[in-house]
């Protein structure tokens, strides 16, 4: 069980952390250098390597290097997961507030009654 759900940890832990979280914000207008991603945070280059490292090792983004430039792009199949999970969760809960709803509105007609 913990084997499946080993991926899934690996792409929310990613989102743990607002650098990390402000990186793939940046790449949702388009893929981006390094050094560009890396320019607004107070941060040595190979700090912020640890984070694409981490964003890249999660499946959220794929790097590509030419010569001494490496690009990054966001990798959609993370947020396939992401969407899978949460709408599991989100069956589960309606389905559970449903059936709250119902044992309610059934208790309070046979209060009604009574």
């Amino acid at each position: 069980m913990a084997q499946y759900h080993a991926p899934l940890d690996d792409v929310f832990q990613a989102l743990a952390d607002p650098t990390r979280r402000a990186v793939l914000s940046r790449l949702g207008t388009g893929p981006a250098t390094v050094s560009e991603l890396a320019r607004p945070f107070d941060m040595a280059l190979p700090s912020f390597m640890k984070h694409i490292r981490l964003l890249e090792k999660s499946g959220w983004v794929r790097t590509r290097k030419v010569g001494r430039v490496r690009t990054c792009t966001i990798d959609e199949t993370s947020f396939a997961a992401v969407d899978g999970w949460l709408a599991a969760q989100r069956d589960l809960w309606e389905g559970r507030t449903d059936r709250l709803e119902s044992f309610v509105t059934a208790t309070q007609t046979q209060e009604k009654r009574s």
